[in-house]
């Protein structure tokens, strides 16, 4: 392919602007009918290798967590052999997607983040709601909002990447050329976010990359209607490979291929430790290093100084831990609360907690659906049941649990005097948080406790009217949270403005919705090109200088 002559800059980009849905709005009316649609209307979904629909006959049931018994789609899952067949579609496709410029890579996700935008929102909304039992509002920042600002934002990161170029003496022009990686990317998306779905296979696809993307099964509904928009986009046949089928059935095969390129994961720390480990034990066979990328687990908190609002904190622990039922990597579930703020923290969470409503998310009125699936629902199930059963541990609120209809947890907050309770320390991953009231002149030795109390190092906030102590708690928790958060709730990261990720457990830190993301799916070349070459070998200092200056 050939670039067109031109310096070309790409519209500026912008954050989605979140719509609100309310009654009477057409953004409204449009989507209740969207969501009708499609519950209606049970779907076969197959697999997409090189741009065509796989159906392998082995399948599973794609339902709606809230109402369990409701299949929105019968999916066709892989195994090794489908792999195998996406490799090597992806290695046809690169070919040449690698060599294809920049603005034509940029203009098929910039097409499709104003399809997005238009006439796929309702489409991917739905999805998200009914696969993933998101209320209206969450589907909207995360399938809508978020992944739109994913591929406006990443064209400007990868335009900034490319410009940083090395310097250039006189005579010679030095340049430094951002190559795709060599082979395919895997890219393992989880279950909670459709965006991240999205940003993790097309990320890698933006630089030049080819893809072998395997979804959350738990996800199937919206990642296929995600690979029609990319369809609709103008995507090449073949530069993301979709496939379905359990972790170890896909992963064991894509992690032993000898073309295995890059991995782009968000999950699980346990599952992202053993595809690491798999990795090394094949580093030998490898054709290139791997490009290891993951986002993990967290136990994120939130820690009150003596001074600080104790309205603010109770709506920031509601909201950070039960929006989307608690189901994201950056949701609160540990609070630290001083004693002298504790009385009224506690009687206004107790309050505001029993005002929640929770169901069916078709029905706008809920601020809650559904955990994703059983084993959710047993994980929330055993710690409350353990909560309830431990002396000097206390459910304050919430506490119950039904899935005859639908996996249902409700929103649980739990006091414990030990610090080290398990639901202090091990992640749930579900609307479940426990609060540790610590002395109200303990603060500096309460952060330490929040430093070393867990392994992640995901998110966390920090709620004080006191200067003093914002710097204090910045300090002391410098390494336990990659995000962190200053008199607000630890989630609702925006793409542009708070570029995502942790470390320690909580993954590789390479902020998702940052140039530091983008720039692990290249490799640079340095090239030096010289005008006018030396015709001889001999340096002036070689030249004789009749003897002068011998001894």
């Amino acid at each position: 392919m050939t670039a067109a002559p031109g310096l070309f800059r790409p519209p500026h980009p912008y954050n989605e602007p979140v719509k609100a849905y309310a009654p009477g709005s057409p953004e409204r009316d449009e989507l209740q009918r969207r969501l009708n649609e499609m519950r209606s209307q049970p779907i076969e979904i197959p697999l997409v290798i090189g741009g065509e629909e796989v159906r392998t006959g082995e399948t599973f049931e794609s339902v709606m967590p809230h109402d369990k018994n409701h299949v929105l789609a019968t999916v066709h899952k892989g195994g090794a052999a489908e792999v195998e067949r996406s490799v090597k579609a992806a290695a046809e496709s690169w070919e040449d997607w690698h060599r294809t410029p920049w603005e034509d890579r940029a203009a098929v996700f910039l097409r499709a983040s104003e399809l997005l935008a238009g006439p796929w929102r309702a489409t991917l909304n739905a999805s998200t709601m009914l696969g993933q039992s998101k209320t209206v509002h969450q589907a909207e920042i995360d399938a809508a909002c978020e992944l739109i600002d994913f591929w406006r934002f990443n064209v400007e990161y990868m335009l900034r990447i490319y410009s940083e170029q090395p310097v250039s003496s006189p005579g010679v022009w030095n340049r430094m050329e951002y190559r795709p990686l060599e082979g395919f990317v895997f890219a393992v998306s989880p279950f909670n976010f459709t965006a991240i779905g999205g940003n993790l296979a097309t990320s890698a696809a933006l630089m030049g990359n080819t893809v072998l993307w395997k979804p959350a099964s738990t996800a199937a509904y919206s990642a296929h209607f995600l690979m029609k928009l990319y369809e609709a986009a103008g995507l090449p046949p073949g530069v993301i490979n979709l496939v379905y089928g359990s972790g170890s059935t896909i992963g064991d095969p894509a992690l032993a291929s000898p073309d295995l390129a890059g991995v782009h994961f968000t999950g699980s720390t346990p599952v992202f430790q053993s595809m690491w480990k798999s990795i090394g034990d094949n580093i030998a066979r490898y054709r290139n290093y791997p490009r290891i990328v993951g986002e993990t687990g967290g136990k994120d908190f939130i820690v009150a100084h003596p001074s600080a609002d104790a309205e603010a904190v109770a709506a920031a622990i509601i909201r950070g831990s039960f929006e989307y039922q608690g189901q994201k990597c950056s949701a609160a579930s540990r609070v630290f609360a001083p004693s002298n703020l504790w009385p009224e923290i506690k009687e206004r969470l107790v309050e505001e907690v029993r005002s929640i409503k929770m169901g069916d998310i078709s029905d706008f009125g809920n601020f809650m659906g559904a955990v994703i699936d059983a084993g959710s629902f047993r994980t929330q199930k055993e710690a409350i049941d353990e909560a309830k059963a431990t002396d000097k541990v206390n459910v304050l609120v919430g506490g119950g649990y039904d899935d005859s209809e639908g996996f249902f947890v409700e929103p649980t907050v739990i006091e414990t005097e030990d610090p080290d309770f398990r639901t202090m320390k091990e992640e749930l991953f579900g609307p479940v948080v426990t609060t540790f009231v610590y002395p109200e002149s303990h603060y500096g030795e309460t952060l330490d406790l929040v430093d070393k109390g867990a392994p992640y190092g995901l998110t966390g906030a920090v709620f004080a009217r006191e200067r003093g102590a914002v710097e204090l708690a910045g300090e002391k928790l410098r390494y336990a949270a990659g995000n962190f958060y200053v008199n607000d709730k630890p989630t609702g990261a925006v793409v542009g403005q708070q570029p995502f990720g942790g470390a320690r457990a909580s993954g590789t830190n390479d902020k998702a919705g940052s140039m530091w993301n983008l720039i692990r799916w290249v490799s640079p070349r340095t090239i030096k090109e010289t005008f006018v070459p030396p015709t001889d070998y001999r340096y002036p200092f070689m030249d004789p200088d009749g003897g002068k200056g011998a001894i």
